[in-house]
């Protein structure tokens, strides 16, 4: 393979999979580009791009990146190619699933092509700023081989040869990020009740919660040791949070989000660990409702 100007082909042209092949092809990248509803495929060709008319058109080049909506849809195009698949090298940014990576790269492979899977921490509007991250698992081969292309769109980071681990990372930084969103939300449901626009909590939640990060860090450390009975930490028993789900119900909102936290908390209580640290509710989520 070249090392410094890669033909790449585009399976896949919505939003991030357009931006993908504009940015490759700006940086003077042989590009090709197929979408199921051609129609798409026209700004990229009056850019430079190359349309090709069926999947199959688009797999000569040294690598094909798909970047579809969802596993299925992956076999969907990819099946009925299958038997021209060998030799190729395949980059999957289709949203999957761990397993779901992982049992594309077994089926790759049964089909004598490479293959690696990248977990996209980035909107179509953060390729090719400082912003943008993207995950990488599967081939160690092929993730530095085609650096020239994955360093145009953001940072990089491969995480081994396990083809599921870079989904696993982004599902679960997601998750993160889901769940605090969901905590401001409820926060802004709690207040605005009282006639305060969600605009004016945001400010005060956007230089609030930078503060708290330091215990990420902290909690990591004491989750890592196991030792949930650290002194200095904050005890289960004083982080009940009845006061918070009171609070919302008399403001007349659901209690849905902070019911999550209060359960994992007093699964631990009712366990007998009151006087450990906060962290130790990772212990009922590890165990889930079993516990």
């Amino acid at each position: 393979m070249k090392t410094t100007s890669l033909s790449v082909s585009f399976l896949g042209l919505g939003a991030m999979g357009a931006q993908l092949a504009r940015t490759v092809l700006q940086a003077g990248h042989p590009t090709t580009v197929w979408n199921r509803t051609t129609a798409r495929s026209a700004a990229l060709a009056a850019e430079g791009a190359t349309v090709a008319p069926t999947p199959a058109d688009a797999l000569d080049t040294d690598l094909v990146v798909v970047c579809l909506f969802d596993q299925a849809s992956v076999r969907e195009v990819l099946d009925p190619v299958a038997g021209r698949l060998a030799g190729r090298r395949l980059l999957n940014l289709t949203t999957t699933s761990p397993n779901g990576a992982r049992e594309l790269a077994r089926w790759a492979a049964s089909h004598g092509a490479e293959y690696l899977d990248g977990g996209m921490m980035a909107t179509p509007e953060m390729i090719a700023t400082p912003q943008s991250a993207i995950l990488y698992s599967g081939s160690a081969a092929l993730f530095e081989e085609s650096r020239p292309v994955l360093e145009l769109w953001g940072s990089t980071e491969y995480f081994g040869d396990d083809a599921g681990m870079a989904s696993l990372y982004d599902l679960a930084l997601l998750s993160a990020m889901y769940v605090m969103f969901a905590g401001f939300f409820h926060g802004a449901a709690m207040v605005g009740a009282a006639g305060v626009p969600a605009k004016e909590f945001a400010a005060r939640t956007a230089a609030w919660l930078p503060a708290l990060m330091p215990a990420i860090a902290e909690y990591a450390t004491v989750i890592d040791s196991g030792d949930y009975s650290v002194p200095g930490q904050q005890s289960l028993n004083f982080s009940d949070i009845s006061d918070i789900v009171n609070a919302s119900r008399d403001q007349g909102i659901g209690t849905e989000v902070v019911d999550v936290v209060q359960r994992l908390i007093h699964r631990q209580i009712d366990a007998g660990h009151g006087q450990d640290g906060f962290p130790r509710i990772i212990e009922s989520i590890k165990k889930g409702t079993a516990a």
